[in-house]
């Protein structure tokens, strides 16, 4: 036991804990949390404590201290700092796919001819780090009875990032290689889809809620701009920007088996299948309703409370 942290446990305390750590519904940290106050409570020290519930010493003195001094209510409380994740929510789900599937929010129920004169909607993501490998050998074809064969190492000749909009209607994509993945990229890239974009048009951004995008200098940008309207996705929910079905198709087709023999050429290569998409690009096709989308969200997370 750690020199200072002693206590006994009480037997309500014991009796909810207990009940804590049955609930299989119970979210896991839940579960931990009032395991390492029952085994503290049993007299365990912290070398068996660690074993059995797999926390580090560290972890296992917090949840110690902040017992002794809150109680049980302490371990149920998520960390102090609040968060500052927008929840995923049927409306947030249904505000981008409407955007992309649709319209913009809440004008018409179709991208009609006339809406489209009025507004353009589209996806904006950054591809950072993709890196410029050249092999140390080269690679053998494919032949009857082999694939075609890749040396495990490889040289690293530096890094690019690709700053990327797609446009839902037409599938048509603007891209810029930068060397940096700051909010002075950002702006800039959002000041070259300004002058692309037809004068009169509102535009609608499907955008992640990366730091980058929320820099005090990019509102300010929004403010001077303000045809611009951001709809930021939640945490963890890229699959909702529909600009990362076209970074998946440019590193399989493009990327994955590259040889890159300096950061210029991996930057041609990307602009080039930038040119070559463009010339016969397709629309987003979205398959799925906001109510199943949701649907589905929910029983993964029963599926994992399950599990704990």
């Amino acid at each position: 036991m750690r020199i200072g942290i002693a206590f006994e446990v009480t037997t309500a305390d014991r009796t909810r804990l207990e009940a804590i750590a049955a609930d299989r519904n119970r979210p896991h940290k839940h579960v931990w949390r009032a395991n390492i106050i029952l085994l503290t409570g049993a007299g365990c020290g912290t070398a068996e404590i660690v074993r059995r519930t797999g926390k580090a010493k560290t972890c296992v003195w917090r949840w110690q201290e902040r017992y002794m001094r809150a109680s049980v209510e302490g371990l149920l409380k998520d960390k102090t700092r609040p968060s500052r994740k927008p929840p995923l929510s049927k409306k947030t789900v249904a505000r981008v796919v409407e955007l992309t599937l649709r319209s913009p929010p809440g004008e018409v129920t179709h991208w009609t001819a006339s809406a489209m004169a009025k507004a353009a909607g589209i996806s904006i993501d950054e591809k950072s780090q993709i890196q410029a490998l050249d092999r140390t050998q080269p690679g053998l074809p494919m032949k009857k009875g082999r694939l075609g064969t890749m040396t495990h190492d490889y040289k690293r000749h530096g890094t690019t990032t690709l700053f990327a909009a797609l446009n839902v209607l037409d599938g048509t994509v603007t891209g810029r290689n930068m060397q940096r993945h700051r909010h002075q990229e950002f702006i800039r890239f959002l000041n070259a889809i300004e002058a692309k974009v037809p004068a009169g048009k509102i535009i609608h951004a499907v955008i992640d809620n990366y730091a980058t995008h929320k820099h005090p200098k990019v509102l300010a940008w929004l403010e001077r701009h303000p045809r611009w309207v951001f709809h930021f996705t939640p945490t963890s929910c890229s699959w909702l920007n529909a600009v990362e079905g076209f970074f998946a198709k440019l590193t399989k087709r493009r990327l994955k088996r590259g040889v890159f023999r300096s950061v210029t050429d991996l930057q041609a290569a990307i602009n080039r299948f930038l040119t070559e998409h463009n010339q016969e690009p397709k629309p987003f096709v979205w398959t799925k309703d906001p109510d199943q989308i949701i649907a589905a969200v929910k029983r993964g997370h029963q599926a994992l409370d399950s599990i704990h």
